[in-house]
């Protein structure tokens, strides 16, 4: 990624359309039963392969929003990165995502709105290069003049 400003901060000044990043992550059975605890989401097509042998899928699958939740890492922790507030995210999702795969979340500027501070990324989710998958976020990035600490007169 490029346009990283030196203190590891990308504020709004600092984006530019084009600009992009990616988060990897292999899947792992860990990941499925944490994610299901903790969204509450325990459809048996993640957690039962009994159950998922009989469906399309002919096994189990992640969940597709543990997919999307790479999408915010991006977002939170590169590109834009930290102080990012999400704001809206659109997803279609496109295949099934398997214990084992690696997913990689990658995010691209593509416009800027100066006067609310705002940009709107695509976002994209790929296992071997296959998008799984895909969508748009608007988020709202820190400005450099609103991170800057404040000076107490004399």
């Amino acid at each position: 990624m490029s346009g990283t400003a030196g203190n590891g901060f990308i504020y709004f000044e600092d984006l530019s359309e084009g600009m992009s990043a990616s988060f990897s992550r292999t899947v792992t059975e860990s990941d499925i039963v944490l994610f299901a605890g903790v969204s509450g989401d325990m459809n048996p097509v993640h957690l039962d392969a009994e159950y998922a042998e009989k469906t399309v899928f002919k096994g189990r699958i992640a969940h597709g929003m543990l997919s999307a939740a790479f999408i915010s890492t991006v977002l939170g922790t590169k590109l834009p990165g930290p102080g990012t507030v999400y704001l809206a995210q659109s997803l279609k999702f496109k295949a099934p995502v398997r214990i084992g795969d690696t997913v990689t979340a990658t995010c691209e500027v593509l416009s800027l709105d100066g006067e609310k501070k705002r940009a709107t990324l695509r976002t994209v989710c790929t296992v071997g290069g296959k998008p799984v998958v895909e969508g748009e976020a608007l988020v709202m990035v820190p400005a450099r003049a609103a991170a800057a600490p404040k000076v107490a007169a004399a």
